[in-house]
């Protein structure tokens, strides 16, 4: 099924909304204070390339960047990203991990950054929850 494009704009919006929320959420700045990484986040089509320095969010930039190198790449469907996002998500829609095994979202490139500060990114990638109740489904 194709993502209509109100969806995949919504999802987009609620992405570039990211470092804000996370500038207002300091226990999670604090918890990501030993994370460097450059990676690609956000929807599978139309990804954003962020840097990320001592926890926070330093530069958000939507693909293609070019030649803008990363360590990894989370990437999932607007479906998913709507479904995760819900204030409840559904079994099986409610984590990261659970989205790559649904094959609704693709994990690649160098883990270790993604894996080593996995509740951080749970947890900066869950920052819209509530706020996005109502992306087009």
């Amino acid at each position: 099924m194709t993502p209509s494009p109100d969806a995949t704009d919504a999802v987009i919006r609620a992405f570039a909304g990211i470092p804000k929320l996370l500038n207002s959420a300091p226990a999670l700045v604090a918890r990501g204070r030993m994370l460097d990484c450059d990676c690609r986040l956000g929807p599978m089509d139309r990804p954003f390339h962020v840097s990320i320095r001592s926890g926070c969010i330093v530069d958000m930039t939507p693909v293609p960047a070019l030649m803008r190198s990363w360590r990894f790449s989370y990437r999932a469907s607007p479906q998913a990203w709507t479904a995760y996002w819900q204030a409840e998500p559904k079994p099986g829609w409610h984590d990261l991990l659970a989205l790559t095994k649904r094959g609704e979202a693709v994990l690649e490139g160098d883990l270790h950054p993604f894996m080593a500060h996995l509740q951080f990114f749970k947890d900066l990638l869950a920052l819209p929850r509530g706020q996005v109740a109502a992306v087009a489904s």
